[in-house]
């Protein structure tokens, strides 16, 4: 297996251990250093002191903030030995976690997307960053909010499983594309105003929401209209790990992009150094007035030693990744909340490193938009097959399968010649009923090179199939041993992380046309995956947008309306789909089957073609 591709300097550490010696201290420092290290983006800046609590302590508790802190350290450090020790004790299988666990961080950071563009994984994920004003009990504009209305927002975000995350940890993930929670979004407020202290703060501290205050200098401790933070409040927050301070410029003018070049280079470059200089830390992130900037603009943004800036445009609201670049990342007024919550989506995982296939993750349902196509990927858990007496809706095969099948999706191609025919077009094999049942030879002469899956209980393969090698059940486990599931698919539409030409597809009907379709394969981290597009796509186009969702590689099931996807026992379909002999399903854990035949009720109804 080719765990790093594109890196010498992985390459060398991973593939060229001399000693057992060697090993043993890479475990030990990297448990080590693990103690202290934080999440993956860490903010540069002093961590807080615990605040003052004023409640008794019960009897038996009276152990200060520090001890127990220092407790906890102790016990991850115990922990940390204890596994250490055991894979130090077994070189092999420590070598193989130790690659597993920090490999895809290690290659994403070294393999991170140039400054100041955004990481194509970034770009799929839809990562909302919400922006406020002032908060006070009385609102005077529009898009005042009052501490009220605001402490409903965070209990929305409480409700529906939203993750308020740091700056630096999107900062990382626009650069890297290191994972981020499922639903996550970046809180930030505007102008440094009095209510940003008295109400936001003390919020963001009982709910535990990291958020960003954008200060522009000339504003702290200035009374004039509306309240402004004081430098000893603006010390306060900075202090605590919750607070990002951002630079807003001295005196945040209408348009940085009308000054005179002198000016607009002291709003940028002054501000960042007056806070520094005020509150002992470094400020990473310029915040634009008005959202207003240009080429130039950014430049001296750039410049000024700046990692990224915020942007805003009422008529122009996008989601974090798909902005511009790091000197202009977008955000949503405060108004859309209830908007873009529903859309919240982390994106991808990192490509695994594991040495073999993830048969063991929890079956978990995606629903992604990609290039404008309209997805539901459904992932984990352990592939079967389930080859059915008769035709049946997936959800029907699915309900009587005695199985502990999660989801499905419908499978390989059948016989048109009676409409209860379960005869399939190309050898089957399930573990379902344990049977194989080869092809007829006209049609297998028809499907060489054809992808034919085979399935064990530890891995999946799709080779080219040869009507005549894999049509007996000795044919194909001569080419897994283990095989337990076999048929043949309709065509690859990734294959090796890439996706496929339409020259590949050897005048399959219909492959360039628009039409629903459903897909399995295995993702990137190993797990299988199935699924199917919700509006009509023609083949390459999928391959394409599968590609960017993570995919490694696929095969097409099944196209027009047989396609169908039953996930927790609900078709995710929008249409009634036809019945279908076969299907391709994920098993929960643990993975268990009826070892006797599949029987159900027979039901005849309208046949689909192939």
């Amino acid at each position: 297996m080719k765990l790093i591709p594109n890196n010498r300097i992985l390459n060398y550490i991973f593939f060229n251990f001399r000693s057992q010696s060697i090993f043993h201290v890479l475990i030990c420092g990297l448990f080590s250093v693990s103690v202290f290290l934080p999440q993956l983006a860490v903010a540069r800046r002093p961590i807080a002191k615990p605040e003052a609590d004023n409640t008794p302590t019960p009897t038996g508790e009276a152990c200060s903030n520090n001890d127990i802190s220092l407790n906890n350290q102790v016990s991850r450090v115990a922990s940390n030995l204890v596994l250490a020790s055991t894979w130090m004790s077994k070189p092999n299988w420590g070598l193989e976690n130790i690659v597993e666990t920090f490999g895809p961080y290690v290659s994403a950071f070294l393999n991170r997307t140039s400054w100041p563009s955004i990481n194509e994984r970034a770009k799929q994920a839809r990562v909302p960053i919400l922006m406020y004003h002032d908060i006070l009990p009385k609102k005077q504009v529009f898009f005042d909010v009052t501490p009220e209305e605001l402490e409903q927002h965070f209990q929305t975000l409480k409700e529906n499983g939203i993750t308020p995350i740091s700056l630096d940890q999107l900062m990382t993930h626009l650069q890297m594309g290191m994972p981020l929670p499922e639903k996550p979004v970046v809180l930030t407020f505007d102008d440094g105003y009095g209510g940003h202290y008295e109400y936001v703060y003390p919020l963001l501290k009982k709910y535990g929401y990291p958020a960003v205050f954008s200060i522009y200098t000339n504003g702290v401790g200035n009374n004039v209209g509306r309240t402004h933070v004081s430098w000893e409040q603006v010390k306060e927050m900075a202090a605590n790990p919750l607070v990002t301070i951002a630079a807003h410029s001295v005196s945040h003018p209408a348009d940085l992009t009308v000054l005179p070049p002198e000016q607009m280079q002291k709003e940028v470059v002054e501000s960042k150094k007056i806070l520094e200089a005020n509150l002992g830390i470094p400020i990473r992130y310029f915040t634009y007035p008005a959202g207003k900037y240009n080429e130039q603009v950014a430049s001296v943004v750039q410049a000024a030693g700046y990692d990224s800036a915020l942007t805003m445009n009422d008529l122009d609201e996008r989601f974090a990744g798909a902005s511009e670049n790091l000197l202009a990342i977008s955000r949503f007024g405060q108004s859309r909340l209830q908007d873009v919550i529903t859309q919240a989506w982390g994106g991808t995982k990192l490509p695994s490193w594991k040495i073999g296939f993830d048969f063991a993750s929890p079956v978990q349902r995606t629903d992604m938009t990609i290039d404008n196509i309209p997805l539901i990927l459904v992932s984990g858990g352990q592939p079967i097959t389930i080859h059915a007496d008769s035709r049946y809706t997936v959800k029907e095969i699915l309900a009587r399968s005695n199985t502990n099948a999660v989801a499905a999706v419908d499978g390989g191609f059948f016989s048109l010649k009676f409409l209860n025919s379960n005869v399939m077009i190309g050898p089957v094999f399930s573990q379902v009923t344990k049977k194989f049942i080869p092809g007829n030879n006209g049609d297998n002469q028809k499907l060489g090179g054809r992808p034919l899956v085979l399935i064990s209980p530890h891995e999946v393969r799709f080779i080219p199939f040869d009507p005549l090698k894999h049509n007996t059940l000795e044919g194909i486990q001569a080419e897994m041993p283990e095989v337990t599931d076999a048929f043949v698919a309709a065509a690859w539409l990734v294959k090796d992380g890439q996706p496929r030409e339409a020259s590949t597809f050897n005048g399959l009907f219909d492959f360039n046309a628009a039409r629903y379709r459903a897909f399995w394969g295995i993702n990137q981290n190993k797990q299988a995956t199935i699924g199917v597009s919700l509006e009509s796509v023609d083949s390459i186009s999928l391959g394409v947008a599968l590609v960017k969702a993570g995919l490694q590689d696929v095969v097409m099931v099944d196209s027009g309306q047989s396609t169908s996807l039953v996930y927790q026992g609900e078709s995710l379909v929008r249409y009634e789909p036809r019945p279908v002999p076969h299907a391709v399903a994920l098993l929960g854990s643990p993975s268990v089957t009826n070892t006797s035949p599949c029987v159900l009720v027979q039901n005849k109804t309208k046949h689909r073609g192939t």
